[in-house]
């Protein structure tokens, strides 16, 4: 097979585009005629002088601003775009899905309790990906029966604008805010701008206001005060499928997708939105014994009788504070750790099915298609085919 020279013009100083280089390594070492031009970067950065004249066979960028993406354009070279930001480019795209981001944000807020939502993001047209984040986000809240506030005021701190006014400005719309609400921050970034304006506006976090963001970077979620939740992006596979995708265009093929949208994994929650939106202790009693116990097989009855209620008691205070019934919620606690054994073991559906509660696997398959549109076996491929090469 005929050697691939490929510039990777991704960021490294932040942790998703360091997943994504992991991604890329993982698809270079499956593939060795692959030979990676790189060097450390940070998002924005003009793509190094030797590219105008380079004679490579093509190109993964994180393509962030106008003067960036014409110089990638002028190399002539098959391109696969990682961030985005403009559509009209006309790149093939691969990235975050960003229905499953929005969904799994507020299945998250809302198991909390919360019923008051809001979404804070970049400048709207600052990032076409992003802005369209937003748009899930607030089309299922209001698809939910809620509304939905929005703030696009978070922009790159290389504008005309000092730190203190950018907060000020900020602080003053969480400040204006019905509580408690949830938040939903498009990435780690703005989710830490979130949590620094809660904290000059004295709002409490997570009791006032509880904050998910997306990326999960580490140094970023765990430097904020209280650290933050944050949603996995599976930015390894990403970067994988990217780099899977250029080398077919490399070959020849033409993309039959202009966007290909990647599964997130799952929340990695930490105390941004370590909270319940209600002080009715039956509740709280509730869905602390169900999420204890749903790998024991529990049914509604055991519910009942643990908390020493009738059934119609527990299930019009548990739907009054998470939308959920008793049944539905053993269900989804149940899914939730499906998924992670899925997505994170090699363990066979039939133990993973008697860990998580579930008797028989055809029926855990049945439950888990029901809630998600996909068998565990098509759910665990896209979780980990990454791994694992084409």
């Amino acid at each position: 097979m005929k050697n691939r020279r490929v510039a990777a013009l991704i960021e490294t100083s932040r942790g998703y585009g360091r997943g994504m280089i992991r991604g890329v390594a993982q698809y270079c070492r499956e593939h060795p005629h692959w030979a990676v031009f790189f060097r450390p970067q940070g998002l924005g950065e003009l793509p190094p002088p030797w590219l105008k004249d380079w004679k490579g066979d093509g190109v993964l960028a994180r393509v962030a601003n106008r003067m960036g993406a014409e110089a990638v354009l002028e190399t002539g070279l098959p391109t696969v775009d990682l961030r985005g930001a403009f559509p009209d480019l006309g790149l093939p795209h691969v990235g975050s899905d960003n229905q499953m981001l929005a969904r799994i944000a507020l299945d998250h807020l809302r198991e909390r309790g919360l019923r008051q939502f809001a979404f804070c993001g970049l400048r709207r047209g600052e990032n076409a990906h992003n802005d369209n984040r937003c748009d899930q986000f607030v089309q299922l809240v209001e698809a939910n029966g809620f509304s939905c506030e929005v703030s696009q005021e978070v922009t790159l701190l290389r504008r005309p604008e000092t730190w203190d006014d950018a907060q000020t400005r900020l602080a003053k719309w969480v400040k204006s805010l019905p509580k408690p609400v949830g938040i939903m921050a498009c990435n780690d970034d703005c989710g830490l701008e979130v949590l620094n304006a809660c904290q000059f506006a004295e709002v409490r976090v997570p009791q006032e206001v509880a904050v998910i963001s997306v990326d999960n970077d580490e140094y970023v979620c765990t430097l904020s005060m209280p650290p933050m939740s944050s949603i996995d992006i599976a930015s390894e596979r990403i970067g994988y499928d990217a780099a899977a995708l250029l080398d077919r265009m490399m070959a020849g093929e033409t993309p039959t997708k202009q966007s290909l949208a990647i599964p997130p994994g799952s929340v990695i929650a930490r105390q941004s939105t370590d909270m319940l939106a209600t002080d009715d202790a039956l509740v709280i009693d509730a869905l602390a014994f169900i999420r204890d116990h749903a790998g024991d097989g529990i049914r509604l009855a055991d519910v009942v009788r643990r908390l020493g209620v009738s059934r119609a008691t527990l299930e019009t205070r548990l739907k009054a504070v998470t939308g959920q019934t008793i049944h539905r919620e053993i269900q989804r606690v149940r899914i939730e750790n499906v998924k992670s054994l899925l997505g994170t073991t090699d363990l066979p559906l039939k133990q993973i099915a008697r860990r998580c509660g579930f008797k028989y696997t055809q029926h855990l398959s049945r439950v888990f298609r029901e809630s998600t549109g996909e068998t565990p076996i098509q759910f665990r491929g896209k979780s980990r085919d990454f791994r694992k090469g084409p």
